[in-house]
């Protein structure tokens, strides 16, 4: 079967993802610019959010462009790394509440590899049905950005208990890795 419907599928998925996200920050009472200072935690971790969700709304459609044809496992790989993204926004809530509590902190980098692997699993799925000579076996090669993701994550939830700002750093570092253009599927498809 061809990409289409799972593309599609999967945008409306991430485009509700991001709305439910921008729900999660309450709306102030008061109406001085004093008000929005509480909701600056919020705030912050609901960017790096929607970068994080950005970011895999565009790997993902770079990665089922490169796709000529999906199958049945690679469907339920898909739906696997929508499963993490829906659960972006409940974690971004809880963590910008709760900025400076290990706990939030944690699980929100759980939900973040969680994710990375899911999305993995999904590319590595789809080497394997086209093959890893093919422009998208070749595109992904080692998948070294997406190792490296998940070794930060993994660190990252595991020193939120040492110093939450810690896990936040790598976090950030993470997406900064991947706001990088990764070219890797256009050279592929170019030659």
């Amino acid at each position: 079967m061809n990409t289409g419907r799972l593309e599609a599928f999967s945008d409306g998925v991430i485009a509700v993802a991001l709305t439910v996200m921008v729900l999660g920050i309450p709306v102030p009472e008061d109406t001085s610019i004093t008000a929005l200072y509480p909701l600056v935690p919020q705030f912050l971790t609901y960017i790096l959010s929607f970068v994080y969700v950005g970011i895999y709304w565009s790997n993902h459609h770079h990665l089922l462009h490169a796709a000529e044809h999906v199958s049945g496992s690679a469907l339920w790989a898909n739906l696997h790394l929508l499963f993490w993204i829906t659960l972006i926004p409940l974690t971004t809530a809880w963590m910008g509440r709760n900025y400076h509590a290990a706990w939030p902190t944690a699980i929100y980098g759980i939900v973040l590899l969680c994710t990375a692997l899911a999305y993995y699993i999904l590319a590595h799925r789809l080497v394997l049905l086209h093959g890893t000579d093919s422009p998208l076996g070749r595109a992904i090669g080692r998948d070294v950005k997406n190792k490296v993701s998940i070794a930060l994550y993994t660190a990252g939830v595991l020193l939120a208990f040492v110093h939450t700002a810690i896990a936040d750093v790598l976090y950030v570092a993470v997406a900064l890795i991947w706001l990088v253009p990764d070219r890797r599927i256009e050279k592929n498809l170019a030659s």
